[in-house]
């Protein structure tokens, strides 16, 4: 019988200050970072991180936690299904 690994989801939380410094825990993965965007993976979804000047000061990948400064303009969850092709255009060319 094949042992069964349980996943432990970490806390996912979003701590933001004064749109300048933010601080996110439950990271699991960094897709991409510029200046303008950060795109990174939680339990919760893909979350992109828009702004100006935008810079990472910490990652911590045993914890999950990550560090932003700059000028923050916006944070946007895409639920999972997109991430995984089931987005609009995989819906409608099935």
């Amino acid at each position: 019988m094949a042992e069964e690994k349980k996943l432990v989801k970490m806390p996912h939380n979003l701590i933001l200050e004064d749109r300048h410094t933010l601080t996110v825990s439950g990271v699991e993965d960094i897709d991409s970072f510029d200046e303008e965007t950060v795109v990174l993976f939680t339990d919760m979804g893909e979350l992109t991180i828009k702004g100006e000047s935008l810079h990472i000061n910490k990652l911590n990948v045993d914890t999950g936690e990550l560090n932003v400064e700059g000028q923050i303009h916006s944070l946007v969850y895409t639920n999972d299904d997109a991430r995984r092709g089931g987005g609009l255009f995989a819906r409608l060319f099935r």
